[in-house]
């Protein structure tokens, strides 16, 4: 399961504008582990994709280089063409904006207004323009009654969805969440997969949750050993049990990717609206 290289399209028709675009990346670890060997990949803007695979296989790793938390050993990754090196990262960082899996990560000042303020205002935001963005992201996640408080009192879905508040009010045109769902009750799953259905952004998520990727995403990649192995739309990727099984995925037990496809087709209308 491949997709055509919209790079290697016929020079003479226009190429489709590329969100995010990552050449042959190689990425070995001081300790010589190979984590990225190879990859290719091309993210559309608007596009959503899941980014699955077994423990180890570079998901994170993957992940951390889109903002130039990682620098490749080789190759390249470029955000809206512009090549994610040492003297790009301050504005690669204002495009790109990820979410980690432990909020706490994220979530370090005395009140979640702060934890909200911190990121644009690092960016040089400030004034009204401060106050709006700050307001505008709780509002998004609806924690603009929890502003005041402390992250260490809030709930774990909670602290998952100021996280993410605290990202959005740098206003990346790209999110990348590591293990979304991780630890969260189903009411705060609901919560928080209805909140990122609401937002119009490009968006990669990294997760063994094939249920929550599948709500999420339309499209997915399944990374191991450090390379892409499969790269389709998430429906026929979640038919073809040979292929999860091969990479340790599976769908939980009681569903099959019919069940699925179902509920994916029964929630897209009320997320279509976004």
């Amino acid at each position: 399961m491949t997709r055509t290289d919209v790079r290697a399209a016929d020079t003479a028709h226009p190429v489709a504008p590329v969100a995010v675009d990552i050449t042959d990346l190689h990425y070995a670890y001081p300790d010589g582990h190979v984590a990225l060997d190879g990859i290719d990949l091309s993210v559309a803007p608007g596009e959503r994709i899941a980014l699955l695979g077994p423990n180890g296989a570079g998901k994170t790793t993957l992940m951390l280089q889109l903002n130039g938390v990682l620098l490749p050993t080789a190759g390249s990754v470029s955000i809206h063409g512009r090549q994610v090196a040492k003297d790009s990262l301050r504005q690669v960082r204002r495009q790109v904006g990820l979410v980690f899996q432990d909020p706490d990560d994220q979530l370090f000042m005395p009140t979640l207004i702060e934890d909200v303020a911190f990121g644009p205002a690092n960016f040089g935001v400030t004034g009204d323009e401060l106050v709006a963005r700050v307001e505008a992201a709780l509002a998004t996640v609806s924690m603009t009654e929890h502003a005041r408080r402390s992250p260490h009192h809030l709930s774990g879905g909670q602290r998952r969805r100021g996280a993410l508040a605290s990202v959005l009010a740098c206003r990346p045109d790209i999110l990348v969440l590591d293990e979304p769902s991780a630890n969260l009750d189903p009411v705060a799953r609901r919560e928080l997969a209805d909140t990122l259905l609401g937002l119009d952004t490009t968006m990669l998520v990294v997760t063994h949750d094939l249920l929550y990727a599948a709500q999420l995403c339309d499209r997915a990649v399944i990374v191991d050993a450090g390379r892409i192995v499969a790269d389709d739309a998430i429906d026929d990727i979640l038919a073809d049990a040979e292929l999860l099984a091969a990479h340790r995925l599976e769908l939980p037990w009681g569903f099959d990717a019919d069940t699925v496809r179902r509920a994916r087709t029964a929630r897209r209308p009320s997320s279509a609206a976004r």
